[in-house]
């Protein structure tokens, strides 16, 4: 990736906050590379260097600064937007496949080979997959050591290293400390709420409109699965290894995350999923001076910035939602997947007293289930299709298009992770029986994370768009949006909003 210096170095001097993640200053005089919003005294420009990304300035032999915490900063917008293989994989690594599988695991996915795609990473960001995913271990590591009260052996192996000794190294290279003194300096302490609790800020550009994030999920909340309680949003997670349960809640310059996981090697993809849902890696500016242009829009970007475009946990959970919603309120959608998710928990049920009949565990587990005690994850694929009809209170039709895409989600012929091909997820939906472009699309947007998106014939949009003033027949409403181009997803959050 070609940085200019003269830009970044403006942006350093003035030390402006928006480009945190875009880029890392590197001070070749201290041996510590920075964000650019970092508060110490600038830096001579003889003494500068810029990089790419966090694995590329660790690997010139820099240590992360312990004042601005550069390994916290917001994820680059072009990672979370960019379609391409790059951004595929650089989302994929961020919900550590390179931990679980290795790079071959992470070309396979990709489809190419070991050595292409480590050139192609090594031209973007300046590191190849196994330097970009140590300095992921390494922040993950950074994380378990301040917030927890876990042995530091046992931190090394969550955070995904391969022994003590690996752990010890590259955390002494990367903050310039021991993993001991890491703890000491920080007063690491178990979080509130015991083992498996970790409390931690989610970093975001400003502005955020948190109350619009809030009320979108909230409208859409699933009961037993998530709910938005109090300014806060709590939902059940279906990680790698295990469960997990997280709190998110708005603050100014950071979201507060309190994760509860049963296993902590699923930290850093319950991290970057959290980061995916609540859209914290976007570029807020970029995207309102865009849709500012629009005398239309104007006035909604000017009393309300930085609207952000709620993505997803799993891409099959919002796939499944997507097709129920098909026809339908919101409010009906909501009530036919609680049943739903009633007859997956009943199945759980059965299978869990069954095997632990003569134990008294399996009674109180039976109890809990009955009272609806917590919240967990949404159900898998195969869960779904264990689900008799009865299961299912909706047209046959739509139970079968549920069913269809539950199949090619286990068999792995659709792929709705982050790191999925936007393009191919798509044509492979629209082959589905009962998937048309406007499921299609909504997928797109919200699982796959593709910003430009319109859905021309969703009744809120053409709503919004009448409110507006803007044309509301799909045709036309269609060739209207061409210039809110490349951010049409988040124009449909505004119409929404609107209608």
């Amino acid at each position: 990736m070609e940085l200019d210096f003269e830009r970044c170095y403006r942006a350093v001097d003035s030390r402006d906050q928006r480009f945190d993640g875009w880029f890392y200053t590197g001070v070749t005089s201290t041996g510590i590379y920075c964000r650019p919003s970092c508060p110490a005294m600038t830096p001579k420009r003889q003494n500068v260097r810029f990089f790419p990304s966090a694995a590329a300035a660790q690997g010139a032999g820099l240590r992360a600064c312990r004042r601005c915490r550069p390994d916290a900063a917001p994820g680059s917008p072009q990672w979370d937007v960019r379609a391409d293989v790059v951004g595929r994989a650089m989302r994929l690594i961020a919900d550590g496949v390179v931990d679980r599988d290795g790079v071959p695991g992470l070309a396979a996915r990709l489809g190419y080979t070991e050595r292409h795609l480590h050139r192609m990473l090594r031209a973007e960001l300046g590191a190849g997959p196994l330097a970009l995913a140590r300095a992921q271990r390494a922040q993950t590591a950074r994380i378990l050591i301040e917030t927890t009260g876990l042995g530091l052996a046992e931190v090394a192996f969550a955070a995904g290293f391969g022994s003590v000794r690996q752990f010890n190294d590259t955390v002494r290279e990367v903050y310039g400390a021991t993993p001991s003194e890491l703890r000491v300096s920080r007063a690491g302490r178990p979080a509130a709420g015991g083992a498996g609790t970790i409390t931690l800020r989610l970093a975001y550009r400003p502005p955020l409109h948190a109350a619009a994030l809030l009320d979108f999920l909230a409208l859409r909340a699933l009961p037993g699965v998530e709910e938005v309680r109090d300014g806060t949003y709590h939902r059940g997670l279906r990680l790698p290894h295990g469960a997990g349960t997280v709190a998110l809640t708005p603050a100014d310059g950071h979201v507060g995350a309190t994760l509860r996981l049963a296993d902590m090697r699923d930290l850093a993809p319950a991290v970057a999923r959290c980061r995916r849902l609540l859209d914290l890696d976007a570029d807020p500016v970029a995207v309102d001076g865009t849709l500012a242009e629009d005398p239309a829009l104007a006035p909604a970007v000017r009393t309300e910035p930085g609207v952000r475009l709620p993505h997803a946990v799993d891409g099959f959970e919002m796939a499944v939602r997507a097709i129920t919603t098909q026809q339908i309120s919101l409010q009906s959608a909501r009530t036919t997947l609680t049943h739903l998710l009633a007859a997956v928990r009943h199945g759980r049920v059965d299978q869990e007293v069954c095997v632990e009949e003569t134990v008294p565990a399996g009674r109180e587990l039976l109890d809990q289930h009955e009272r609806g005690a917590g919240l967990g994850a949404f159900p898998g694929a195969e869960e779904v299709l264990s689900v008799g009809d009865e299961g299912f209170r909706m047209p046959g039709a739509r139970r079968e298009t549920i069913r269809a895409v539950a199949r090619a989600v286990a068999d792995g012929s659709l792929d709705l992770a982050p790191g999925g091909d936007r393009e191919e997820a798509v044509r492979r939906l629209v082959a589905l029986p009962g998937i048309g472009p406007w499921t299609a699309g909504y997928v797109a947007m919200r699982a796959l994370g593709d910003p430009d998106v319109l859905l021309p014939t969703d009744l809120g949009v053409r709503r919004g768009a009448a409110a507006l003033g803007l044309p509301d027949d799909p045709k036309n409403l269609d060739a209207y949006a061409d210039h809110w181009r490349p951010w049409r997803s988040y124009a449909v959050i505004r119409l929404w909003r609107a209608a």
